[in-house]
């Protein structure tokens, strides 16, 4: 009897090993697939503009451009993004490599729906009160 325990706990043992050596092969095609496209992205002439154009699959974990290391920012498909010596200021001007651009919309991209700078998003907790402070400030101020 002790040697059929024995034998269903080998064959178990073997069943959990294949069950997980069939979940890693799947998640190795699975990144493959996603660098896959991450590739046809980069390989294109201009990455996509808008955020719903870009993929919300396994694909949107891979890096654009490969991992930090692989090249500089101006050798690789990410220069397609911009000039990386962009600066962007609080009183809304742009510079790159330190120079101040004459027109800083056109490196402007639209807000993000819901995010901080679409005006039509609702305000979180505690930005009404905020808003409100900066308000009564600026009035004192100019009273």
């Amino acid at each position: 009897m002790p040697e059929t325990h024995e034998t269903d706990a080998e064959e178990w043992k073997a069943e959990q090993t294949s069950e997980a050596q069939q979940k890693a092969r799947e998640a190795r095609e699975a990144h493959a697939r996603a660098q896959e496209t991450v590739k046809e992205l980069e390989e294109s002439d201009e990455p996509p503009k808008d955020l719903e154009d870009w993929p919300d699959d396994k694909a949107k974990y891979v890096t654009y451009g490969g991992g930090e290391g692989d090249h500089g920012y101006d050798e690789g498909p990410e220069q397609k993004l911009g000039p990386s010596s962009l600066e962007r200021h609080e009183d809304g001007s742009v510079s790159i490599e330190g120079e101040k651009v004459d027109d800083p919309d056109r490196y402007r991209g639209e807000p993000i729906k819901g995010g901080p700078t679409d005006p039509d998003a609702p305000e979180l907790p505690g930005e009404r009160r905020k808003r409100e402070k900066l308000e009564r400030q600026q009035q004192e101020r100019s009273a």
